[in-house]
Formats: C-alpha cells, structure tokens, sequence
C-alpha cells in the first residue's frame, strides 16, 4: 500500500485525504496548526489519520509521496529535508488529475481568476453541460474528483498551485494577465513568477488551446521563449486580432478557428460585468463558449446574465443616495486598480490593511480623478497617508469594519460610491478577506 502524506488540512488538504482514501493508498494528514473543526470531522468519518500542531517528522519522511498545501513556501525547512530525501511533492491538482478523463478548463492570473472561472462555470452550467468548479476557488478539485462526477471541470489555478504540477494537463488553459505579486514567495524575482504562471500550458498538445491576453506586455515577451504546442487564441482591447476576441467600437467580435466567416458579436453594454477587465474577462469566457460550440444566444444570456462573485465588486446596498460595493477579494494594488477603474461616480475609497510591501503609484492618475476621500482600515496605514495626501480632500484612519463604514457613510454624497477595495491583506484585523468582506456587509445593513 502507498503512502501518502498531505500537509496542512485546508479545503484542499482534505479533499485529497478523502479521495487517497478512496484510491487505497495509506494516508496521513500533518498540519502544523490547528485542524479546523469541520475537516476534522470529515476526517474522522472517512477513517483517516491525522495530527495537528506539529510535523512529527519519522511519520512523514518515510512517505512514497508527499501533497504540500499551496500555502507552504519551499524555504521550509521541513520541506527541504523532503526534498533532501528524494521524496516526490506534488500538488493536490496533480494528483486529483489523475483520477478523470473530464476536460479540464483552467484559469490563472494575478487578477481577475475568480471572476472568470465563476462566469466561464455559469456559461457553460447554462448552456446544459456536465460541469464542476473548483479549485483555488470553492471546492477542492481532489473533493470533486471523489465526490462528483463531471464531463468538465473549470479551475481556479494560482501560482502556488502550479507550482507543483508536472504531469497536470489543461486541456484549455486561459492566462488572463501578469503582474508583480507573492513575490516573496519566488525570490523577488518575477521571472520565476512569470514561469510558475506559464506552467499552465505544460503538456498540452496541438489539440488544445491557450487563451491569453495579447495586451499584457509580459505575457507577450514570454511568449517569444515558450514552445507552446496549443492553438492560440488571443483577445485584446487594444488591437483588431484575425483570430481571437477584440473591440471593434463598443461591440466585442470574436472569431475563432470554427466560426471566422461568422463572427460572434456582442454589445459591451449588454455585459452583466462592467469596467475594462472585466471586458478581457468576459471576451475569455466568450471564446471558451466559442470553442465548445456553444449557441451564441446561449453566450450572450450567461455573460448578460452572470451575478459576480462575493466579494469582487459585489454591490451591497444603496443608501440614501450612496452605493456600498464590497470588493474585499482586492488583496493587491493591482486588484484595487481594477476596482477603482470600473467606478463611474465618484468615490469615497476604504483602504488599507496588512501591506505587502505595495507601491501605490500606478493608483495616483486613478485616485486624483475618481477618488474624494479615503478611509484607511489597518493598524498601519501610513504608507497609504504619504502616497495619496496631496490627492485628496481628506484621508482618516479607522480600526474596524463598523468603524470604516459609519465614516465614510458619514462623509459620502448622495450620488457617490463607497468602494472597499483595500489593496492589502487583511490579517491585521480580521480572519480572511470573506472575514473583512462579511463584517463590511453587515456594517452597511446596520447603517
């Protein structure tokens, strides 16, 4: 019997404990923290052995094979003895692919994953196919892979996922955009970032596809040093494309392989999504219709139709005139760039959090001319006073949800949008960023 050793008990530890189990194998669960209850519980039902608040290392050396939690950075130094050992890491994605022969759909980026897979899973739900979704998003795909069973899986993807893939296939892989982030995790250096996003298109064949955005400059300047096998299917807003999606006035054309003498053709204003990246956003899921040959009328009601995701640009409340829209999920600059980029009123911005080493500049332009206030929601929120104080009429400091919305309620004009978007983490005061999102939402319906 094999033996398999996951670290850390998340969503996607215990799915890939559950489906081991399935397989046969002998399996361990090691979370150096805290197990949370409800896996626990999972856990205890399906007979798997665990251990919280430790790494006891004679149990885990002697693994044949080792799942690591995407959250586990290689500098650990259990991981190093791991490696030391010749013992083979993989990620959870790794080994939930090879349980399915389901088509895999997969999204990466440093923004906009989310969004994407969320419309792209829609599309395809309502155009009547067999579809899960999963991944970085929601349910662990090893969980789906033991518990449902799919003609197709579109997943969420991130970095650290990839990271660990080897003989992972997508089938149709999607790179929406590049740009500095977890760089901590990758030496400071962006080209190993830049590789660890590029590993999407590993192993992929002549018959599948990569679906990318030909506006991002670094995506294009890898492109000239990868032997991508796949059709290419790019989408831009910038430039009219032979094949792939564009903007052709104030309508997105896309034209691919199977439908060039007929265009399918879309109004942007009918998009239920609005803003810039939201319009690459939504030319990606578009072409993904496209290449499974899904009715265009059918593509046109998922994309006018898709409600976003919670906590990305989620509007919550009008009151009094005064618009909340709650986009917690924007952990980064460039996510709050987004955010700000789509508002079309002005805006009063809650910001701030656990900085990770951010470099507000490519915000200025943005705030100077949508932004009128600023209220900061972080133990620490000076680097946000030095970057905007000259831009603004006004930036306070609060330390809680509650706090932050009554301040900025307070201060808003009928007419204007309160917008949390905080640019940062949110571990200095409170769980995760669904923590801070939720507490925001319930602070609105209190006002």
């Amino acid at each position: 019997m094999k033996r398999l050793v996951i670290l850390g008990s998340g969503e996607s530890g215990t799915g890939a404990a559950i489906l081991a189990k399935q397989k046969g194998y002998d399996v361990l669960v090691s979370d150096a923290g805290l197990i949370p209850e409800k896996y626990k519980e999972e856990l205890n039902e399906y007979g798997i052995a665990y251990e919280e608040k430790q790494h006891t290392e004679e149990l885990i050396l002697n693994a044949d094979e080792i799942i690591k939690s995407p959250g586990i950075p290689e500098k650990n130094e259990l991981i190093k003895k791991i490696r030391s050992k010749g013992i083979h890491i993989i990620s959870e994605i790794e080994f939930a692919s090879r349980y399915t022969n389901a088509i895999k759909i997969c999204i990466t980026g440093t923004n906009g994953k989310t969004t994407t897979t969320s419309l792209i899973y829609h599309l395809m739900l309502q155009a009547g196919l067999n579809v899960g979704c999963g991944g970085n998003i929601g349910t662990s795909f090893a969980r789906l892979v033991a518990t449902e069973e799919h003609d197709y899986y579109v997943l969420e993807l991130s970095s650290f996922q990839l990271d660990d893939m080897y003989d992972f296939k997508a089938e149709i892989a999607i790179l929406l955009n590049i740009t500095p982030d977890h760089l901590d995790r990758y030496e400071y250096d962006i080209q190993n970032y830049i590789n660890s996003k590029f590993r999407i298109t590993r192993n992929q064949t002549e018959k599948d596809y990569f679906i990318y955005c030909s506006d991002d400059e670094i995506i294009n300047k890898q492109m000239l040093s990868e032997d991508i096998k796949a059709k290419k299917i790019p989408f831009s807003i910038n430039n009219e494309l032979a094949l792939g999606a564009f903007l052709d006035d104030d309508s997105i054309k896309i034209k691919t392989e199977i439908n060039q003498s007929n265009p399918y053709t879309m109004l942007t204003s009918e998009l239920a999504l609005r803003g810039k990246h939201n319009t690459y956003n939504s030319m990606a899921a578009a072409i993904v219709g496209q290449v499974f040959n899904i009715r265009k009328d059918a593509i046109r009601e998922a994309l006018t139709n898709f409600q976003n995701v919670e906590h990305r640009l989620e509007k919550v409340a009008m009151v009094r005139g005064v618009e909340f829209i709650n986009d917690s999920k924007a952990t980064n600059v460039n996510s709050a760039w987004y955010a700000l980029e789509s508002m079309d009123k002005p805006v009063v911005w809650i910001a701030g959090g656990t900085d990770k080493g951010n470099d507000y500049t490519m915000l200025k332009e943005l705030v100077k001319d949508k932004v009128r206030i600023i209220v900061c929601m972080g133990l620490d929120n000076h680097k946000i006073h030095e970057a905007f104080g000259k831009d603004v009429d006004m930036i306070l400091n609060t330390t809680s949800a509650q706090e932050a919305v009554h301040v900025a309620f307070k201060l808003a004009k009928q007419g204007e949008a309160v917008l949390l978007s905080p640019a940062c983490a949110s571990f200095d005061l409170f769980k995760n960023y669904e923590d801070r999102g939720r507490q925001f939402k319930t602070a609105v319906r209190n006002l």
